[in-house]
């Protein structure tokens, strides 16, 4: 099997790693200093799960080196997915499955958007781990998890090899869903609401379950996501709520989020594929989210400004 890793942040290193420390032939995509750092100095990563470190990666910035692979596990930042499908064009061929793991609910639509649809999966992981510097991974919370299927869940012997392939590296735990679109909106309905109150709280997933006021702000925008996805057909249980605050309970107290973390870093986030993409897709269906939207508008100054398009005037003489 040849695996293409698409994108080597926490994310895409610490599972395009491990997939590589059980001998797989995996390469890694990269760009800037990380991809000099794993040229030189191969992969680090520190995790709760084990540490593990390959001497000898093989990288590239360019797809079109690599060929036609098997697998390509889809990792950058959820507004760069249109740019990597147009990227990885030349290492999908015919029999290529695309494995999107992005935060959000649209990066396959928006890969099958680019690339044939056949190609393309539903996917999702959930992994605390970050970036600690070039070439140098943490894992510090959570039991990493992967799971992906056909959109349409139906069968295929391409996509129970790689679930085995992963269900025997070391520090990972892989399933197919019985349905992906309700695997993929559950993540949503985690990550979303916590993400962004957590983003406008500065606070880590066990102040904002501690605390009633931030607990009850959690609690209703988790069901604006189970709403929304109700409304736009998902099948997902009436006990989603309470299950999802249950599974954020289980999350180490002191975790944070990547887009919380890229917001209060002044860096580019994912927060229109996020909060942005519930307003967006309910107002499509005319559903209203008022936390959401409350949370989306709160940050969207923040996201212009790490994105240079607004700047701040501390001579303002608004008061």
């Amino acid at each position: 099997m040849r695996i293409a890793v698409y994108g080597s942040g926490g994310v895409g290193a610490y599972f395009g790693g491990r997939l590589a420390q059980l001998g797989q032939d995996v390469v890694f995509i990269a760009r800037n200093e990380n991809l000099s750092a794993l040229r030189s100095s191969g992969l680090k990563v520190g995790s709760i799960a084990g540490d593990f470190s390959i001497d000898k990666v093989s990288v590239t910035n360019n797809p079109a080196e690599v060929g036609i692979v098997d697998y390509v596990l889809c990792c950058v930042k959820a507004w760069q997915v249109p740019s990597a499908a147009r990227a990885m064009k030349p290492m999908v061929g015919p029999e290529t499955l695309v494995i999107p793991l992005q935060n959000g609910i649209e990066a396959p639509e928006q890969l099958a958007g680019i690339l044939d649809a056949k190609n393309v999966l539903g996917g999702l992981c959930a992994i605390v781990a970050f970036q600690a510097n070039p070439g140098h991974i943490k894992h510090s919370g959570g039991n990493p998890l992967i799971r992906f299927g056909h959109l349409d869940n139906r069968p295929d012997p391409r996509v129970n090899a790689l679930s085995e392939i992963f269900n025997h590296c070391s520090g990972v735990k892989s399933s197919i869903p019985e349905d992906i679109q309700v695997a993929m909106w559950q993540k949503f309905m985690l990550i979303t609401p916590w993400s962004g109150l957590g983003a406008v709280s500065r606070a880590p997933v066990g102040i904002l379950l501690d605390q009633p006021e931030t607990r009850d702000l959690l609690t209703e925008a988790i069901e604006e996501v189970l709403q929304l996805g109700r409304t736009k057909g998902i099948d997902l249980p009436e006990d989603s709520v309470s299950k999802t605050l249950a599974t954020l309970g289980d999350i180490p107290p002191n975790s944070t989020t990547s887009m919380q973390r890229d917001l209060i870093a002044g860096r580019p986030s994912e927060l229109d594929a996020q909060n942005g993409a519930v307003v967006r897709l309910a107002y499509e269906v005319d559903l209203d989210t008022p936390i959401n939207r409350f949370i989306l508008y709160s940050l969207r100054s923040l996201e212009l400004r790490a994105r240079g398009a607004l700047k701040f005037n501390r001579r303002s003489k608004h008061r």
